[in-house]
Protein backbone atom coordinates (compact mmCIF):
# COMPACT_ATOMS: atom_id res chain seq x y z
CA UNK A 1 0.00 0.00 0.00
CA UNK A 2 2.43 2.34 0.90
CA UNK A 3 4.42 1.23 -1.69
CA UNK A 4 2.00 2.34 -4.43
CA UNK A 5 1.15 5.36 -2.44
CA UNK A 6 4.93 6.33 -3.10
CA UNK A 7 4.16 5.60 -7.05
CA UNK A 8 1.33 7.88 -7.30
CA UNK A 9 3.50 10.70 -5.51
CA UNK A 10 6.08 10.26 -7.98
CA UNK A 11 3.85 10.55 -10.66
CA UNK A 12 2.50 13.31 -9.83
CA UNK A 13 5.59 15.61 -9.36
CA UNK A 14 6.35 14.54 -12.36
CA UNK A 15 3.16 15.91 -14.30
CA UNK A 16 3.67 19.06 -12.19
CA UNK A 17 6.94 19.48 -13.23
CA UNK A 18 6.47 18.39 -16.78
CA UNK A 19 3.68 21.19 -17.21
CA UNK A 20 5.93 24.00 -15.64
CA UNK A 21 8.30 22.85 -18.29
CA UNK A 22 6.53 23.36 -20.75
CA UNK A 23 4.69 26.35 -20.20
CA UNK A 24 8.50 28.18 -19.28
CA UNK A 25 9.79 26.85 -22.87
CA UNK A 26 7.30 27.30 -25.87
CA UNK A 27 10.32 26.38 -27.76
CA UNK A 28 10.48 22.66 -26.59
CA UNK A 29 8.79 20.10 -28.39
CA UNK A 30 5.30 19.01 -26.00
CA UNK A 31 6.49 15.09 -26.00
CA UNK A 32 5.21 12.60 -23.46
CA UNK A 33 7.20 12.80 -20.10
CA UNK A 34 10.47 10.87 -20.07
CA UNK A 35 10.62 7.09 -18.51
CA UNK A 36 12.88 8.01 -15.12
CA UNK A 37 12.59 8.78 -11.50
CA UNK A 38 12.47 12.24 -10.80
CA UNK A 39 14.56 13.78 -8.27
CA UNK A 40 14.20 18.00 -8.28
CA UNK A 41 12.45 20.25 -10.87
CA UNK A 42 16.05 21.18 -11.84
CA UNK A 43 17.31 18.08 -13.11
CA UNK A 44 13.77 17.59 -14.96
CA UNK A 45 14.17 20.50 -16.82
CA UNK A 46 18.02 19.54 -17.09
CA UNK A 47 16.98 16.22 -19.25
CA UNK A 48 14.05 17.34 -20.94
CA UNK A 49 16.46 20.29 -22.49
CA UNK A 50 19.18 18.29 -22.97
CA UNK A 51 16.99 15.87 -25.09
CA UNK A 52 14.42 17.58 -26.74
CA UNK A 53 16.22 20.80 -27.69
CA UNK A 54 19.85 19.52 -27.85
CA UNK A 55 19.25 15.92 -29.42
CA UNK A 56 21.25 14.25 -27.16
CA UNK A 57 19.85 10.15 -26.28
CA UNK A 58 18.39 10.03 -22.89
CA UNK A 59 21.22 8.44 -20.93
CA UNK A 60 24.04 11.03 -21.81
CA UNK A 61 21.35 13.63 -20.92
CA UNK A 62 21.10 11.56 -17.65
CA UNK A 63 24.31 10.98 -16.92
CA UNK A 64 25.30 15.11 -17.47
CA UNK A 65 22.62 15.78 -15.77
CA UNK A 66 24.06 14.55 -12.38
CA UNK A 67 27.20 16.84 -12.43
CA UNK A 68 25.69 19.68 -14.75
CA UNK A 69 22.04 21.85 -14.15
CA UNK A 70 20.27 24.18 -16.13
CA UNK A 71 18.25 26.42 -15.17
CA UNK A 72 14.21 25.99 -15.54
CA UNK A 73 13.55 30.11 -14.74
CA UNK A 74 15.84 31.18 -17.87
CA UNK A 75 15.04 28.78 -20.19
CA UNK A 76 16.26 30.93 -23.26
CA UNK A 77 20.07 31.14 -21.92
CA UNK A 78 20.10 27.81 -23.22
CA UNK A 79 18.09 28.67 -26.02
CA UNK A 80 20.32 31.25 -27.16
CA UNK A 81 23.52 29.21 -27.36
CA UNK A 82 21.85 26.53 -29.10
CA UNK A 83 20.51 29.41 -31.65
CA UNK A 84 23.91 31.50 -31.77
CA UNK A 85 25.34 27.96 -32.51
CA UNK A 86 23.08 27.06 -35.60
CA UNK A 87 23.11 30.29 -37.12
CA UNK A 88 26.93 29.63 -37.29
CA UNK A 89 26.13 26.41 -39.45
CA UNK A 90 26.80 24.11 -36.44
CA UNK A 91 24.75 20.85 -37.56
CA UNK A 92 22.69 19.08 -35.02
CA UNK A 93 25.10 16.00 -34.33
CA UNK A 94 27.70 19.13 -34.24
CA UNK A 95 25.79 20.45 -31.67
CA UNK A 96 24.80 17.18 -29.69
CA UNK A 97 28.58 16.13 -29.97
CA UNK A 98 29.58 19.84 -28.21
CA UNK A 99 27.16 19.58 -25.50
CA UNK A 100 28.23 15.85 -24.47
CA UNK A 101 32.01 16.82 -24.41
CA UNK A 102 31.31 20.21 -22.79
CA UNK A 103 27.70 20.59 -21.15
CA UNK A 104 29.04 24.30 -20.02
CA UNK A 105 28.93 25.80 -22.72
CA UNK A 106 24.84 26.10 -22.16
CA UNK A 107 25.73 28.36 -19.26
CA UNK A 108 28.07 30.83 -21.38
CA UNK A 109 27.53 34.32 -21.98
CA UNK A 110 25.90 35.24 -25.46
CA UNK A 111 26.52 38.81 -25.89
CA UNK A 112 29.77 39.14 -23.97
CA UNK A 113 31.55 35.91 -24.50
CA UNK A 114 30.61 33.26 -26.77
CA UNK A 115 29.44 35.85 -30.05
CA UNK A 116 32.55 38.02 -30.27
CA UNK A 117 34.52 34.84 -30.15
CA UNK A 118 32.37 33.30 -32.54
CA UNK A 119 32.65 36.54 -35.11
CA UNK A 120 36.38 37.03 -34.27
CA UNK A 121 37.07 33.11 -35.83
CA UNK A 122 34.95 33.98 -38.82
CA UNK A 123 36.57 37.44 -39.56
CA UNK A 124 39.66 35.78 -39.48
CA UNK A 125 38.46 33.56 -42.01
CA UNK A 126 37.37 30.13 -40.02
CA UNK A 127 34.00 29.90 -41.99
CA UNK A 128 31.90 27.14 -43.20
CA UNK A 129 33.14 23.67 -41.52
CA UNK A 130 36.17 24.87 -40.48
CA UNK A 131 34.25 27.11 -37.70
CA UNK A 132 32.16 23.86 -36.20
CA UNK A 133 35.22 21.53 -36.37
CA UNK A 134 37.32 23.71 -34.45
CA UNK A 135 35.11 24.68 -31.66
CA UNK A 136 33.79 21.05 -31.38
CA UNK A 137 37.63 19.49 -31.13
CA UNK A 138 38.30 22.59 -28.55
CA UNK A 139 35.46 23.57 -26.73
CA UNK A 140 37.26 24.57 -23.77
CA UNK A 141 38.62 27.25 -26.31
CA UNK A 142 35.65 29.45 -25.61
CA UNK A 143 36.21 29.98 -21.96
CA UNK A 144 39.44 31.40 -23.06
CA UNK A 145 40.48 34.98 -22.55
CA UNK A 146 39.49 36.63 -26.20
CA UNK A 147 42.44 39.28 -26.05
CA UNK A 148 44.91 37.62 -24.28
CA UNK A 149 45.00 34.16 -25.67
CA UNK A 150 42.29 33.61 -28.33
CA UNK A 151 43.87 35.83 -30.50
CA UNK A 152 47.48 35.99 -29.93
CA UNK A 153 47.79 31.88 -30.43
CA UNK A 154 45.93 32.79 -33.96
CA UNK A 155 48.45 35.31 -34.89
CA UNK A 156 51.15 33.17 -33.70
CA UNK A 157 50.11 30.45 -35.76
CA UNK A 158 49.21 32.97 -38.72
CA UNK A 159 53.26 34.13 -39.06
CA UNK A 160 54.41 30.55 -39.95
CA UNK A 161 51.50 28.62 -41.17
CA UNK A 162 49.66 31.18 -43.39
CA UNK A 163 46.76 29.07 -44.54
CA UNK A 164 43.54 29.05 -42.31
CA UNK A 165 43.62 25.03 -43.22
CA UNK A 166 46.73 24.71 -41.64
CA UNK A 167 45.76 26.49 -38.31
CA UNK A 168 42.87 25.03 -38.26
CA UNK A 169 44.80 21.76 -38.60
CA UNK A 170 47.35 23.21 -36.17
CA UNK A 171 44.94 23.54 -33.40
CA UNK A 172 43.13 20.21 -33.72
CA UNK A 173 45.97 18.25 -33.23
CA UNK A 174 46.74 20.09 -30.87
CA UNK A 175 44.90 20.16 -27.29
CA UNK A 176 47.68 23.19 -25.30
CA UNK A 177 47.55 25.42 -28.19
CA UNK A 178 44.74 28.04 -26.32
CA UNK A 179 46.37 27.56 -23.09
CA UNK A 180 49.69 27.70 -23.65
CA UNK A 181 51.36 30.65 -22.77
CA UNK A 182 52.90 31.73 -26.26
CA UNK A 183 55.41 34.06 -24.75
CA UNK A 184 57.12 31.92 -22.05
CA UNK A 185 58.29 28.56 -23.71
CA UNK A 186 57.43 28.62 -27.03
CA UNK A 187 58.79 31.37 -27.48
CA UNK A 188 62.04 30.61 -26.41
CA UNK A 189 62.05 27.77 -28.27
CA UNK A 190 60.49 28.89 -31.70
CA UNK A 191 63.71 32.27 -31.27
CA UNK A 192 66.36 29.40 -30.01
CA UNK A 193 65.43 27.38 -33.55
CA UNK A 194 65.26 30.22 -35.56
CA UNK A 195 68.68 31.77 -34.41
CA UNK A 196 69.98 28.56 -35.21
CA UNK A 197 69.26 28.18 -38.66
CA UNK A 198 65.91 26.43 -39.13
CA UNK A 199 63.74 28.38 -41.21
CA UNK A 200 59.92 29.70 -40.49
CA UNK A 201 58.38 26.44 -42.60
CA UNK A 202 60.34 24.46 -40.80
CA UNK A 203 59.12 25.86 -37.47
CA UNK A 204 55.34 25.40 -38.91
CA UNK A 205 56.05 21.81 -39.25
CA UNK A 206 57.00 21.54 -35.53
CA UNK A 207 53.73 23.61 -35.01
CA UNK A 208 51.38 20.76 -37.05
CA UNK A 209 53.64 18.03 -35.50
CA UNK A 210 51.73 19.05 -31.97
CA UNK A 211 53.56 18.86 -28.56
CA UNK A 212 57.58 19.53 -29.97
CA UNK A 213 57.55 23.19 -29.38
CA UNK A 214 56.23 22.76 -25.80
CA UNK A 215 58.96 20.87 -24.25
CA UNK A 216 61.10 22.81 -21.82
CA UNK A 217 64.18 24.88 -23.16
CA UNK A 218 66.74 22.53 -21.79
CA UNK A 219 65.33 19.40 -23.57
CA UNK A 220 65.37 21.38 -26.45
CA UNK A 221 68.91 22.69 -26.68
CA UNK A 222 69.88 19.48 -26.38
CA UNK A 223 67.75 17.57 -28.61
CA UNK A 224 68.98 20.22 -31.41
CA UNK A 225 72.71 19.36 -30.32
CA UNK A 226 72.46 16.20 -31.00
CA UNK A 227 70.57 16.40 -34.03
CA UNK A 228 73.55 18.42 -35.36
CA UNK A 229 76.02 16.11 -34.35
CA UNK A 230 74.50 13.67 -36.50
CA UNK A 231 75.61 16.29 -39.33
CA UNK A 232 72.17 17.35 -39.95
CA UNK A 233 72.17 21.26 -40.51
CA UNK A 234 69.36 23.24 -38.93
CA UNK A 235 68.41 24.48 -42.39
CA UNK A 236 68.51 20.51 -43.89
CA UNK A 237 64.81 19.81 -44.62
CA UNK A 238 65.44 16.47 -43.20
CA UNK A 239 66.07 18.60 -39.64
CA UNK A 240 62.83 19.32 -38.10
CA UNK A 241 61.39 15.08 -39.15
CA UNK A 242 65.06 13.93 -36.89
CA UNK A 243 64.31 16.69 -33.55
CA UNK A 244 60.67 15.56 -33.59
CA UNK A 245 62.06 12.03 -33.13
CA UNK A 246 64.83 12.76 -30.99
CA UNK A 247 63.03 14.73 -28.85
CA UNK A 248 60.24 12.49 -27.98
CA UNK A 249 62.68 9.60 -26.73
CA UNK A 250 64.84 9.79 -23.70
CA UNK A 251 68.22 9.06 -23.44
CA UNK A 252 67.88 5.61 -22.44
CA UNK A 253 65.24 5.00 -24.88
CA UNK A 254 67.16 5.88 -28.13
CA UNK A 255 70.49 3.75 -26.26
CA UNK A 256 67.46 0.73 -26.51
CA UNK A 257 66.69 1.45 -30.38
CA UNK A 258 70.08 1.80 -31.30
CA UNK A 259 71.51 -1.40 -29.30
CA UNK A 260 68.30 -3.25 -31.08
CA UNK A 261 69.15 -2.12 -34.64
CA UNK A 262 72.72 -3.71 -33.30
CA UNK A 263 71.10 -7.07 -33.03
CA UNK A 264 69.85 -7.20 -36.08
CA UNK A 265 72.97 -7.12 -37.51
CA UNK A 266 73.20 -3.29 -38.38
CA UNK A 267 76.64 -1.21 -37.51
CA UNK A 268 76.14 2.00 -35.40
CA UNK A 269 77.75 4.13 -38.59
CA UNK A 270 74.73 2.93 -40.46
CA UNK A 271 71.93 3.03 -38.07
CA UNK A 272 72.72 6.70 -37.90
CA UNK A 273 72.95 7.24 -41.44
CA UNK A 274 69.81 5.56 -42.14
CA UNK A 275 68.59 8.37 -39.29
CA UNK A 276 69.18 11.40 -40.94
CA UNK A 277 67.54 10.08 -44.55
CA UNK A 278 64.34 8.38 -42.44
CA UNK A 279 64.33 9.50 -38.71
CA UNK A 280 60.73 7.60 -37.97
CA UNK A 281 62.32 4.60 -38.73
CA UNK A 282 63.79 4.32 -34.95
CA UNK A 283 60.73 5.37 -33.92
CA UNK A 284 58.86 1.74 -35.65
CA UNK A 285 58.14 -1.33 -33.37
CA UNK A 286 60.78 -3.73 -33.10
CA UNK A 287 58.12 -6.29 -34.57
CA UNK A 288 57.69 -4.23 -37.18
CA UNK A 289 61.09 -3.26 -38.04
CA UNK A 290 62.45 -7.50 -37.29
CA UNK A 291 59.45 -8.97 -39.42
CA UNK A 292 60.30 -6.07 -42.50
CA UNK A 293 64.43 -6.97 -42.34
CA UNK A 294 63.16 -10.47 -42.24
CA UNK A 295 61.58 -10.40 -45.54
CA UNK A 296 63.81 -7.83 -47.25
CA UNK A 297 66.44 -10.05 -46.62
CA UNK A 298 65.50 -13.53 -46.45
CA UNK A 299 62.41 -13.64 -49.09
CA UNK A 300 63.95 -10.60 -51.27
CA UNK A 301 67.31 -11.33 -51.00
CA UNK A 302 68.02 -7.33 -50.48
CA UNK A 303 71.62 -6.28 -49.42
CA UNK A 304 71.76 -4.48 -46.26
CA UNK A 305 72.91 -1.31 -48.00
CA UNK A 306 70.15 -1.23 -49.93
CA UNK A 307 68.08 -0.86 -46.54
CA UNK A 308 70.28 2.01 -45.53
CA UNK A 309 69.88 3.85 -48.53
CA UNK A 310 66.02 3.33 -48.28
CA UNK A 311 65.27 3.03 -44.44
CA UNK A 312 61.64 4.34 -45.16
CA UNK A 313 60.71 0.95 -46.55
CA UNK A 314 61.17 -0.28 -42.77
CA UNK A 315 57.62 1.65 -42.11
CA UNK A 316 55.61 -0.29 -44.95
CA UNK A 317 53.51 -2.92 -44.36
CA UNK A 318 54.81 -6.59 -44.92
CA UNK A 319 51.38 -8.02 -45.72
CA UNK A 320 49.46 -5.49 -47.28
CA UNK A 321 52.19 -4.08 -49.06
CA UNK A 322 55.16 -5.19 -49.69
CA UNK A 323 54.42 -8.84 -50.27
CA UNK A 324 51.51 -8.49 -52.24
CA UNK A 325 53.82 -6.09 -54.85
CA UNK A 326 56.92 -8.29 -54.74
CA UNK A 327 54.54 -11.48 -55.51
CA UNK A 328 53.47 -9.70 -58.53
CA UNK A 329 56.50 -8.50 -59.85
CA UNK A 330 58.49 -11.73 -59.25
CA UNK A 331 55.73 -13.60 -61.67
CA UNK A 332 56.18 -10.76 -64.02
CA UNK A 333 59.69 -10.80 -64.11
CA UNK A 334 59.63 -14.46 -64.75
CA UNK A 335 57.65 -14.00 -67.60
CA UNK A 336 60.07 -11.66 -68.86
CA UNK A 337 57.47 -8.98 -68.92
CA UNK A 338 58.88 -6.74 -67.20
CA UNK A 339 62.27 -5.52 -65.71
CA UNK A 340 63.20 -4.87 -62.45
CA UNK A 341 65.14 -1.92 -61.35
CA UNK A 342 67.67 -3.39 -58.84
CA UNK A 343 68.92 0.25 -58.09
CA UNK A 344 65.44 2.02 -57.65
CA UNK A 345 63.23 -0.65 -56.85
CA UNK A 346 61.57 1.40 -53.85
CA UNK A 347 59.56 3.59 -56.08
CA UNK A 348 57.26 0.15 -57.17
CA UNK A 349 56.26 -0.16 -53.28
CA UNK A 350 55.93 3.58 -52.53
CA UNK A 351 53.83 4.61 -55.46
CA UNK A 352 49.93 4.50 -54.47
CA UNK A 353 47.86 1.71 -54.30
CA UNK A 354 45.79 2.63 -57.03
CA UNK A 355 48.88 3.43 -59.17
CA UNK A 356 50.82 0.20 -58.83
CA UNK A 357 47.34 -1.75 -59.52
CA UNK A 358 46.69 0.03 -62.84
CA UNK A 359 50.42 -0.17 -64.07
CA UNK A 360 51.13 -3.69 -63.07
CA UNK A 361 47.88 -5.49 -62.71
CA UNK A 362 45.51 -4.98 -64.60
CA UNK A 363 47.46 -4.28 -67.74
CA UNK A 364 48.85 -7.22 -67.44
CA UNK A 365 45.79 -9.55 -66.62
CA UNK A 366 45.54 -10.46 -70.29
CA UNK A 367 48.87 -12.14 -70.59
CA UNK A 368 48.70 -13.65 -66.84
CA UNK A 369 45.28 -15.21 -66.31
CA UNK A 370 45.01 -15.08 -62.34
CA UNK A 371 47.12 -11.99 -61.58
CA UNK A 372 44.37 -10.08 -60.04
CA UNK A 373 44.46 -13.44 -57.58
CA UNK A 374 47.92 -13.17 -56.83
CA UNK A 375 48.25 -10.06 -56.15
CA UNK A 376 45.19 -10.14 -53.37
CA UNK A 377 46.67 -13.60 -52.01
CA UNK A 378 45.18 -14.63 -49.48
CA UNK A 379 43.48 -12.02 -48.29
CA UNK A 380 40.57 -11.75 -50.75
CA UNK A 381 38.61 -9.05 -48.80
CA UNK A 382 41.55 -6.73 -49.47
CA UNK A 383 40.04 -3.39 -51.04
CA UNK A 384 41.23 -1.87 -54.22
CA UNK A 385 40.25 1.43 -56.09
CA UNK A 386 39.47 1.05 -59.18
Amino acid sequence: MASKLSNNLIRNVFSQIHKRFLQSSATLSSTPPLPYTVTSSSSSFTVQFLVNSCGLPLKSALSISGKFQLDERNPQKPQSVLQLLKSHHFSDTQVAKLIVKYPRILHIKVKDNLQPKLEYFVESGFAGELLPQIIVSKPYALFRSLDSQIKPCVEFLRSFLHSNDKIATAILRSRWLFDFNLNGMMRANVDFLMKEGVPSHGIGKLILSGRVLSYNSETMIYAVNDVKTLGLEPNAPMFVHALKVMISMSASTWEKKIGFMKSMGWKEEDILKAFTRHPYYLAFSEAKIRKALHFYLNIMKLQPKSLVANPVLLGLSVEKRIRPRFNVLNILESKKLIEINKKDFKKDFMISEKDFKQKYVDEYIPKVPGLLEIYLGSNESKKIDT
